[in-house]
């Protein structure tokens, strides 16, 4: 019966075919026969649709595949099941067209609400991306920032239709006068799309450049070209905040730029000229910084004072100084200004005399061009030749010295103070005096100072001269002047040998700036002093302590050479004459090296035995027997 069924109902089958309705969702043909919701005819009158207990109002719209949701839930079935929304292929096939029915309705928006569409199909058929059932002016599910124009700032308060309905669109009107918005495309590119310039082209016509959609008095810092404006920032203002200019809340919109003065004071108060004449400011000066000036010392040879040497590369501020003194410029007053005309009659005039007070130019020509030139301060134009015809000539290690390594730098016991404009310095002595001791340490602590009994008649040249300290020029002869001649292997000995304090690292110098000068007294202990015992031990271990001059060794030994004992004679100098036989025995065999109880051994010269049995024993007793 089924298949009967549809052969005349092929709107049904249509939809059954294609998915769709009740009957695709709700019918199989095994279990749910047609004729389980729709009896067999029984006259004209008889209801074909056993809708239930609670009839069509009571119908699940669900089981259609079609929930109603929102505004339609309340809505009459005959307001949406009416001729006029029977627009699908299954209305065309029903044998009621033309007629209000159940089947033949779509579910777009677009299939009922067509003539509701204010976008005029302009954003597709698809209302439900932005729309819902609940209420068809506000588009809930819409998301501007999805769209190509977020909304920032206070764009997000604004109502929809202040753009999409403005007057500048130019928009049409239905009959009944509604107008018809426009929603896409709509021009946003730019501010001016939907905003009057207020500058009237005066500045560029992106205003994002210079405004933020938060507030069109906040100006967007950060992308704000002020080059589109009649003033570029360039140089250092390129980094003055916006305040700077502008005042607080940016209130000054159009700050007068004309003159550097009407935003910087003139650190000169209109004493700036050249050639007599009043000079602008960009004359010697630039926005990429007050300083340095651009001022050049060509510039400057044409001044009364022309800068030459060193004088070329100094900063202008060293010379030209902020000075304290109060300049009047009506009607306010106002302290430090830049000195452009500074007195420059002299050295002094800038300069504080580091030799002041030093007898050396009273006796001298005091004058600072006598030594010095504008090429620089050191090194001195003070030639060796002029410094030998002072007595002290310049050789040796003292030829390649600074001048300030001996004529240092000191502060005067009262400096005056510094005037304003002027170098100062500490004073350099020029006069030195003391000799040697004038600028090097005594390493010697004061042994060989004028008075000692040691010290040599010439002081320190008797033993240095300039070209180095060390090693001393002391000839050998020379050494008898302190005590102490220099014979036989002496004269070959080096003096580190005997002069212990000179083997560990030498000073580096012995100038009196630096404190790490080393002591070397060159001294013996005054109870040793000439005799072999203050350099060499005794390797007779006391032996001839009791001979006459205490042992000394040069009763044996000479200092030609130590192996020997060229002075001592046997029989002079002993109570055993050597006599016989005795003359021609070897020293060894009568004075044997024995061990000592500290370790090593010793050659026994003293006591020994005098009596033949003392050396002879074995020899005696066999006579005797």
């Amino acid at each position: 019966m089924a298949q009967r069924c549809l052969a005349c109902h092929k709107e049904v089958a249509w939809l059954i075919d294609r998915g769709r309705g009740l009957h695709a969702k709700s019918r199989t043909a095994s279990t749910r026969p047609c004729a389980a919701c729709h009896p067999d005819h029984a006259g004209e009158d008889f209801a074909l649709i056993d809708w239930g207990p609670g009839g069509s109002a009571g119908f699940d719209h669900a089981r259609a595949g079609w929930a109603l949701e929102g505004k339609h839930a309340r809505a009459k079935c005959t307001a949406c099941h009416d001729v006029k929304f029977r627009k699908s292929a299954a209305a065309a096939l029903s044998p009621r067209r033309g007629t209000a029915g159940w089947m033949g309705l779509e579910t777009s928006c677009i299939s009922c609400h067509a003539r509701d569409d204010v976008h005029r199909e302009t954003l597709g058929a698809s209302c439900e991306r932005c729309h819902d059932a609940v209420d068809w002016t506000k588009p809930v599910r819409f998301d501007h920032d999805k769209s190509k124009y977020p909304l920032t700032g206070k764009h997000a308060d604004v109502a929809c239709d202040r753009c999409h309905k403005a007057a500048r669109l130019r928009l049409r009107a239905e009959p009944d006068g509604r107008i018809i918005g426009r929603y896409k495309p709509l021009p946003a590119a730019e501010c001016s799309a939907c905003h009057a310039n207020p500058h009237r082209d005066r500045v560029s016509a992106k205003c994002s450049t210079c405004h933020t959609t938060r507030d069109f008095k906040e100006v967007n810092r950060r992308e704000f070209n002020h080059g589109a404006t009649r003033y570029a920032l360039t140089g250092r203002h390129a980094a003055v905040a916006c305040e700077g200019c502008h005042g607080v809340g940016l209130t000054h919109r159009t700050p007068a730029f004309a003159r550097c003065d009407n935003c910087h004071k003139d650190a000169h108060y209109g004493r700036a000229t050249l050639k007599n004449q009043p000079a602008d400011c960009a004359a010697c000066h630039q926005v990429e910084g007050f300083a340095p000036s651009t001022y050049t010392a060509e510039q400057h040879r044409a001044a009364p004072y022309a800068l030459a040497g060193r004088h070329q590369t100094v900063a202008c501020v060293k010379c030209h100084v902020a000075a304290d003194s109060v300049v009047r410029v009506a009607p306010r007053q106002v302290r430090r200004w830049v000195q452009l005309r500074p007195a420059a009659t002299t050295c002094e005039s800038c300069h504080e005399n580091p030799h002041r007070g030093d007898r050396a130019l009273k006796e001298r020509d005091a004058r600072c061009v006598a030594c010095h030139d504008e090429r620089g301060w050191a090194p001195s134009a003070f030639t060796a030749a002029r410094h030998a015809a002072l007595g002290w000539p310049l050789d040796g290690s003292h030829a390649p010295l600074s001048c300030a390594r001996c004529h240092v730098r000191r502060m005067a016991p009262a400096t005056p103070p510094a005037a304003a404009g002027r170098v100062t310095s500490a004073q350099v002595a020029l006069q030195l005096d003391g000799g040697c001791g004038a600028c090097h340490l005594d390493p010697h602590d004061g042994r060989y100072s004028p008075g000692v009994a040691t010290a040599p008649a010439r002081g320190c040249v008797a033993c240095h001269d300039a070209r180095r300290f060390a090693p001393a020029t002391l000839a050998v002869a020379s050494h008898t002047e302190f005590g102490f001649a220099l014979d036989g292997a002496h004269r070959a000995v080096p003096c580190r040998d005997c002069h212990r304090e000179l083997r560990g690292t030498p000073s580096p110098r012995t100038l009196r700036t630096l404190s790490d000068a080393r002591v070397v007294r060159l001294a013996f202990a005054e109870t040793r002093r000439g005799t072999c015992a203050s350099c060499h031990a005794d390797i007779h271990g006391g032996q001839f302590a009791a001979r006459p001059h205490a042992g000394g060794c040069d009763g044996c030994h000479t200092t030609a050479q130590w192996a020997g004992a060229a002075r001592f004679v046997h029989d002079r100098d002993t109570s055993f004459p050597l006599a016989g036989a005795h003359s021609r025995v070897p020293c060894a065999a009568c004075h044997p090296a024995a061990a000592q109880s500290g370790g090593g051994t010793r050659v026994q010269y003293r006591p020994r035995p005098t009596a033949c049995e003392g050396c002879h024993a074995a020899a005696a007793l066999r006579n005797r027997s």
